[in-house]
């Protein structure tokens, strides 16, 4: 099947074409088609599937048809006088010519994190470029209100914000949103896990009720299944994959740690090789990444920290030196990494463990991307054994773990009794070669995971 095949509108398909795309992903092959006849959607799909074009590109067909029917509205028998207030598409003539009238968007895209949202204003330029006069905007935190006041205002076509700050807008009255005809929420398990709940509820509220949801998560249990359940109407199920596929394009390795000075032997190596394109290196802290960065850049790397805590015109910055191949090595927390897109990354590794299971999959899904294949690296020390072991159950894949040559623990690899599903025979638990209780073993396993990450 090509784009063609979707219903797809002619510079949709041209701005695609001229992108280097030609054969849509399974999840745009399922969602496109449903999205553009009025379904609301729950999707699951799994980091660089190609998700964010399974929205934008039936957002700009909603931006086009909901232009075909407000001119087709405003359009004046010949010979009658005009009954409304406007006068073009800046709003009513005032004393010094045509004032700008906030008109609100036609489509309203949340996403958790700045740097997702700025991915997704990406792509909407991207495949809208033939669409005229298209109006982008996109409202997130750490920006100045007066640079977002002024995108707010006139029409606009699609708006693309974080929860909080776009309700600080809404609550001032700056924004109408009487115009949205399509809401998307992405990521939205990752937006309830930061505490948006409440936000995402008041925005929807001000929303009309007749407009149409599309909700992407990573997973649909618990609280984000009980949040679709009350923001859509008779949703379409799509599920393209889970956390339970084999990424046949991502090599997964497992690198045991005796301690800090042996984790950090291990990461120098690993940046050396010549293999490395361009490296993310994930750490648990804002703290720990601005640490490690400035270790790595007395080492000699070109390499900058990425996290929640630097101000946005930073964070631009260091993205943009990454896109542009200035950077070899960039060091992230989990949220600000959340977004990128960039196909050059060759290496991630896991130098601090994430805190959900599942954010190992997002992690890892920065690397094997358009095409390319990956390499994600974890180093692990022993307090992080219960970690593991919950990544594997929730992938239901093990891990292998591998060694470096002159880079060898000194202590044998963590082991426990196996899960259902490992094909392992039940047996004693062991930690390394010696029970648990016997004179040098343990207690009991550690389960000390990495300290909580900084928003």
């Amino acid at each position: 099947m090509s784009f063609d095949n979707l219903g797809l509108a002619e510079p949709l398909v041209r701005a695609l074409t001229v992108a280097g795309y030609s054969v849509p992903t399974s999840v745009q092959t399922d969602a496109i088609p449903a999205a553009m006849a009025g379904a609301d959607l729950m999707v699951s799909s799994r980091t660089g599937s190609g998700k964010t074009a399974s929205f934008i590109l039936p957002a700009l067909m909603r931006v086009m048809a909901t232009r075909t029917a407000e001119q087709q509205q405003h359009a004046q028998p010949q010979g009658q006088p005009r009954t409304d207030s406007f006068d073009g598409p800046r709003g009513p003539r005032g004393p010094r010519g045509p004032r700008m009238v906030p008109q609100g968007p036609s489509v309203l895209v949340l996403a958790p994190t700045r740097e997702l949202a700025m991915q997704v204003a990406k792509a909407a330029g991207d495949y809208g470029r033939y669409v005229p006069g298209l109006r982008v905007a996109t409202i997130v935190g750490g920006v100045p209100y007066g640079a977002q006041l002024r995108a707010l205002s006139g029409p606009l076509d699609i708006l693309i914000a974080t929860p909080g700050r776009l309700l600080d807008h809404l609550g001032a009255g700056r924004l109408p949103l009487g115009r949205v005809g399509m809401f998307v929420l992405d990521e939205a398990d990752r937006m309830l896990d930061m505490g948006f709940i409440e936000d995402i509820t008041a925005i929807a509220d001000a929303l009309p009720a007749s407009r149409q949801t599309l909700m992407f998560s990573a997973t649909f249990s618990g609280p984000t299944g009980h949040l679709a359940k009350d923001l859509l109407r008779d949703p379409r199920r799509i599920e393209v994959s889970s956390q339970t596929e084999s990424h046949a394009d991502i090599e997964q390795r497992l690198h045991w740690a005796d301690d800090l000075r042996h984790k950090n032997a291990l990461l120098d190596h690993i940046l050396t090789t010549r293999d490395v394109d361009q490296a993310l290196v994930f750490t648990s802290t804002q703290r720990d990444a601005e640490v490690l960065a400035e270790r790595l850049s007395e080492m000699g790397h070109q390499v900058d920290a990425l996290h929640g805590g630097m101000p946005q015109g930073r964070r631009n910055r260091v993205l943009d030196q990454l896109r542009s191949r200035r950077l070899r090595v960039l060091v992230a927390t989990d949220v600000a990494a959340r977004g990128i897109d960039v196909p050059t990354i060759s290496h991630v590794i896991n130098y601090g463990l994430p805190m959900k299971e599942e954010d190992y999959v997002h992690r890892i899904g920065r690397t094997g991307r358009a095409g390319r294949t990956g390499l994600a690296v974890t180093l692990a020390e022993r307090r992080d054994f219960g970690m593991v072991q919950r990544i594997q159950r929730f992938t239901t894949q093990r891990i292998p773990a591998a060694t470096i040559t002159g880079l060898e623990p000194r202590t044998p690899e963590p082991a426990a009794r196996p899960k259902p599903g490992f094909g392992a025979k039940p047996g004693p638990k062991r930690f390394g070669a010696k029970p648990f209780g016997a004179p040098g073993g343990f207690s009991k396993p550690f389960n000390r995971g990495p300290a909580k990450p900084s928003r």
